[in-house]
């Protein structure tokens, strides 16, 4: 068995969506004077790798504390699109449907870690067409991953495709993965555990896959 760790490190210098403020690490105590360490924590729910529950868009949807924990474990596949160009559209003949149809959750390589920590990471990333979230919604899976920023482009303010895939819909957005072309083309087992706290609308979470 092999372990991939999809999850990029909380720091403070970290990328953010633009607007939200950035997270604070504040040591509190140190092994000097208390004898032990400890860390006050303070960012925002969708912060760095991080999942998105139904409540983040719907205050009548399914906020992440309430949902079963086998809702963030199951089969993926990831499907290989890093070769689209900047600003394209991810559409239906990239997904493989046989492959995809024994996954729980549909991952998107789309390349685009490799730009995390440059500007470069906010702009023109592809996004799924509106028939892809379609598919993903109505097959019953139980969620979707990116390694981008988002599921929808930056400059859509309004979440458009956020509001089309949770509508009535218990399912997860994954958003700021990274490693995904090491799964490219494979079923394996998606671990994405989000930080379990009340009314939780997102949560940063620990992503691994198994090999």
């Amino acid at each position: 068995m092999k372990i991939i760790d999809l999850t990029h490190t909380v720091k403070e210098d970290m990328p953010v969506y633009p607007g939200t403020e950035d997270p604070c690490l504040e040591q509190c105590t140190d092994y000097e004077r208390e004898g032990y360490k400890e860390t006050l924590l303070s960012m925002y729910s969708h912060t760095g790798t991080h999942m998105d529950a139904p409540a983040h868009i719907y205050g009548s949807g399914k906020t992440l504390d309430t949902m079963e924990a086998e809702a963030f474990v199951g089969k993926c596949f990831t499907v290989d699109c890093k070769g689209i160009e900047k600003g394209r559209r991810i559409t239906m003949d990239m997904i493989d449907i046989q492959k995809s149809s024994q996954a729980e959750f549909i991952l998107f390589n789309t390349g685009w870690s490799r730009y995390w920590g440059t500007d470069q990471y906010f702009s023109d990333y592809p996004y799924v067409t509106e028939e892809g979230i379609d598919y993903i919604r109505d097959s019953g899976k139980k969620g979707i991953g990116f390694d981008t920023i988002g599921l929808d482009p930056v400059s859509d303010t309004n979440l458009s495709l956020h509001r089309r895939l949770l509508k009535d819909r218990e399912i997860v957005i994954i958003e700021n993965l990274k490693n995904l072309e090491t799964i490219c083309g494979q079923i394996c087992t998606l671990y994405c555990l989000p930080l379990k706290y009340k009314g939780a609308d997102g949560a940063p979470a620990r992503a691994v896959a198994l090999l």
